[in-house]
């Protein structure tokens, strides 16, 4: 493994203005000194474009009170490749994360183009680019005009592309809990098949042109100003509303509940710790990848999930303390493209970082419900 100490780098966090980005974003302030970060994300309207714009100002307000960094956000989108490639010319990144796609495994059903142009050419763009960066030639100093005054450098391309998968490349496997180790070769949704072609895309690139690449799987993560179409998020707007909530698979799922903060803290040892370059006996290159899970380990059945939400929005004041949750419930069959369980094997992540998520589902069910409390009726 090759370490990568992150303070005076230069990097690329796509998506940024989404969940798992603005909260990565910010650990980065807190953590590195004399970086410069660029945040790229086309703030599309999947849910309420507000609520990104509030992840952005909070983004700036931190910025502007810690000064550790050099920060600065671009509207723009990763499937347009010209756009990309600029971006890369300009900035030379050391350290790219590509947490932008687009999310969600119904919508993939009905928006299977989003998913096509977003995860699949969005991704290539990003690839290429970092295929690019890595031609040795000399370049100008970073963020500063060529002049006769300056001295060349080299700039030696991308040192890690650190990307996001997601468990639903696991499909309908039995075998629990999952591993890396698993074949994940029978996608249930269009969304999980995208998913999947990025870990083969990486692969292809790392093995072809020596490029440190990892996947991360993220199980089920939640958490303050998450996405509001997962289902902790729309179960409380509809209870808010006094309207019912449906449980899939008869209350019948099980989901390994990841918090966003232990999803961040696994990005970020993983990208200062890059698979190592190094050639096999043909003198070729051995492919520089690698793919690991980041989930809690311990799945929780949707009906406790519910029950626990439910008590921590009573306790937040979010809902009466006389909610009658029992009429506000209905139990339903499994939806098109769902799973049934999702359970993550993650020593492989402890092994190779010392790390395993230990937040536990009510923590941060009432870090959200405390959130929500204040966004909404602060």
């Amino acid at each position: 493994m090759q370490k990568i100490d992150l303070n005076n780098k230069t990097i690329l966090v796509t998506g940024g203005a989404g969940f798992i980005g603005s909260n990565l974003i910010k650990r980065l302030f807190k953590d590195t000194k004399g970086s410069t970060i660029i945040n790229i994300d086309n703030l599309n309207d999947y849910y309420d474009v507000r609520l990104k714009e509030y992840r952005l100002k909070e983004l700036e307000t931190l910025n502007c009170q810690l000064s550790t960094v050099n920060y600065q956000f671009i509207k723009g989108d990763i499937a347009d490749k010209a756009a990309i490639d600029a971006l890369f010319a300009e900035y030379q990144f050391d350290i790219v994360v590509n947490l932008a796609a687009q999310a969600g495994v119904r919508y993939s059903i009905t928006n299977p183009d989003a998913y096509i142009m977003s995860n699949m050419m969005g991704f290539y763009n990003i690839l290429e680019a970092c295929r690019a960066s890595g031609e040795g030639q000399k370049s100008k100093v970073k963020g500063e005009p060529q002049t006769s005054d300056l001295r060349p450098q080299t700039y030696a391309g991308v040192q890690h592309l650190v990307y996001a998968s997601s468990s639903s490349v696991y499909g309908g496997n039995k075998k629990v809990p999952f591993s890396t180790d698993d074949r994940v070769d029978n996608p249930v949704s269009l969304y999980a098949a995208t998913k999947k072609s990025n870990e083969l895309f990486a692969h292809c690139y790392s093995k072809l042109y020596n490029i440190p690449t990892t996947g991360l799987r993220f199980f089920t993560v939640y958490g303050p100003a998450g996405r509001p179409d997962m289902a902790y998020f729309g179960f409380t707007n509809k209870l808010l509303k006094g309207e019912t909530i449906q449980i899939f698979n008869y209350g019948n799922c099980r989901r390994d509940f990841t918090y966003v903060d232990d999803i961040v803290e696994g990005i970020v040892r993983v990208m200062q710790g890059a698979p190592e370059r190094k050639n096999g006996e043909d003198g070729l290159p051995i492919p520089p990848y690698a793919v690991y899970n980041i989930g809690g380990g311990q799945p929780e059945n949707l009906l406790d999930f519910v029950n626990i939400l439910q008590e921590e929005l009573v306790r937040a004041g979010v809902l009466s303390e006389d909610f009658d949750f029992e009429a506000h419930k209905k139990l339903v069959p499994m939806q098109p493209g769902d799973v049934p369980v999702t359970y993550a094997d993650s020593t492989a992540l402890e092994r190779d970082f010392g790390f395993t998520p230990k937040i536990t589902l009510r923590e941060g069910l009432r870090h959200f419900a405390e959130w929500y409390k204040s966004y909404y009726n602060g």
